[in-house]
């Protein structure tokens, strides 16, 4: 006897419906399972036999064929255990066949038939809702994730048992969740950017950094304070929008990284890989592609500390994500693109032993050679894509010894928010760009254009600090930022100077 149901999977961060068939035929007893399936695919069989006969199911001694549809895309993880177990007693007739249409089942089943949480729910629920399903059983420690959707049934299931008497009417389906709103809470910060003391000129950077959605290099020597500012930078960062979370919330719904009972994410990333990462765990890869730590970071924050230790390949990969704010993956039998719109904070020593040129407290003790080789691991073509570069100076005790707070994050926000509004208006015709940070050609000669002492000071500019067109270009959208903040429809020649003295500083000089 055939059974045909409904289960998912996910290319990429979207979700795919997965035609799941289980054949039940006379023969000897085999268990085959087709359709490019992984690993863990293929021991689902093991897990649904143990399943089946640890809750008191008759499990057929028979010859048993699974086909998964479509059989051009491979099927990873523990998420078709339950389908294929529902298959199996639909095709015995344990559930009546007609219970199971309309529906689609995702769940991993333990050898006890609990059911455990299965990562990529969320964009597998979407995908159900768009294909006209009505309902989707899932495990329950996912509901949460799922709910988000909205306007379709969702079926919490905590065993296997309980799967088969939903389906029978033996007992009612338990009310699901309400679905989330479509507005997200801002969040409460643990941090907060009056906590900083001094740094007034790095603090009015960021600003302008998170007004314009700007990448950032912070130098200074060590102790100044680079990794707190930071950490401070998504405190001053609006909060997510509905569209922003739920696209947030679909990459690390893939990658299992939700934590327990949490919908919809609603604090901006904060991401801080290690220097030892490969440009896989970066930029994202394997054998089925997953997405990396620049997907990860995708609406919020990519902090690169000790910069020039990463290895040189792996910031190269960079440079794609940075400017079409997405990743494609591409393998001979298909190309995957993750998104990646982050803000990059790049951190770094002026030397290796951090106190270039040194000071009447600290002597640099490197020679010209190790100085040379640190600033060069950095490329020029990396560097003209960070528009902000910053020094950091070491603290002064008189900052350090002051009781008074600065500045706190909320305040520093609304001017961040009113400055993307500004920008929302200004490209509400266009789907590609949201910030002046990502602003074409066409766009920065339609709204950045230069009065004559404006363009004086550019032009000597360019001329004494032998800048490239790129970061003509950066000054250019920096300048159009300042401008925001200020709520000044036209640049003025101090917003250029002070956009100019973002990118004096070279680290491979």
């Amino acid at each position: 006897m055939l059974a045909k149901l409904k289960s998912g999977a996910v290319v990429g961060v979207d979700g795919l419906l997965v035609d799941v068939e289980v054949d039940v035929a006379l023969g000897l007893p085999t268990f085959t399972t087709v359709g490019l399936p992984e690993g863990a695919v293929k021991e689902s069989k093991e897990r649904v036999k143990a399943a089946i006969k640890n809750n008191g199911y008759e499990f057929p001694n028979r010859r048993i064929t699974v086909n998964l549809a479509p059989a051009d895309v491979k099927k990873g993880g523990a998420g078709y255990d339950l389908p294929i177990a529902l298959g199996l007693l639909a095709a015995t007739e344990v559930i009546p066949l007609e219970n199971l249409a309309r529906h689609s089942v995702v769940g991993e089943l333990s050898l006890d038939g609990q059911v455990r949480a299965t990562p990529g729910i969320l964009p597998m629920v979407i995908a159900a809702k768009n294909a006209g399903l009505d309902t989707v059983l899932l495990p329950k420690a996912n509901l949460a994730e799922a709910a988000v959707v909205g306007d379709i049934r969702l079926i919490g299931i905590e065993t296997l048992g309980e799967a088969v008497d939903i389906l029978t009417g033996a007992r009612p389906a338990p009310e699901a969740p309400a679905a989330a709103a479509n507005q997200t809470p801002l969040n409460h910060y643990a941090v907060d950017f009056s906590e900083v003391k001094g740094q007034e000129h790095a603090k009015r950077a960021l600003e302008i950094a998170a007004a314009g959605h700007h990448n950032v290099l912070l130098q200074g020597p060590p102790g100044s304070g680079k990794t707190m500012l930071a950490r401070r930078l998504p405190t001053i960062l609006p909060a997510l929008s509905f569209a922003e979370a739920l696209e947030t919330t679909k990459i690390y719904s893939v990658m299992g990284l939700l934590p327990p009972v949490t919908g919809l994410i609603n604090e901006r990333p904060f991401r801080t890989p290690h220097h030892t990462i490969s440009d896989a765990g970066l930029i994202g890869g394997g054998q089925i592609p997953r997405p990396g730590e620049v997907s990860l970071a995708h609406n919020g924050v990519l902090f690169l500390d000790e910069l020039p230790e990463f290895k040189k390949n792996v910031l190269e990969v960079l440079r794609q994500p940075l400017e079409d704010g997405a990743v494609t993956i591409a393998r001979a039998s298909n190309s995957l693109r993750f998104p990646a719109r982050f803000m990059l904070v790049a951190a770094m020593n002026p030397c290796p032993c951090g106190y270039y040129p040194g000071n009447a407290h600290h002597h640099c003790s490197c020679n010209p050679v190790q100085l040379q080789r640190y600033r060069h691991r950095l490329s020029g073509p990396l560097l003209d894509r960070i528009d902000l570069h910053l020094e950091v100076p070491a603290v002064r005790y008189t900052d350090l010894a002051t009781p008074a707070a600065g500045e706190q994050s909320e305040s520093i926000r609304q001017r961040v928010a009113a400055a993307h509004q500004i920008q929302r208006q200004r490209f509400q015709r266009r789907q590609t760009a949201c910030y002046n940070s990502q602003m074409t050609p066409a766009d920065l000669k339609r709204y950045c254009s230069l009065d004559p002492p404006s363009q004086l000071l550019m032009q000597q500019a360019v001329d004494r600090l032998g800048l490239s067109g790129r970061a003509y270009h950066r000054i250019l959208k920096i300048a159009r930022t300042i401008a925001d903040l200020a709520a000044i429809p036209a640049i003025q020649p101090d917003h250029v100077a002070e956009a100019i003295q973002y990118r004096r500083l070279d680290p491979q000089k």
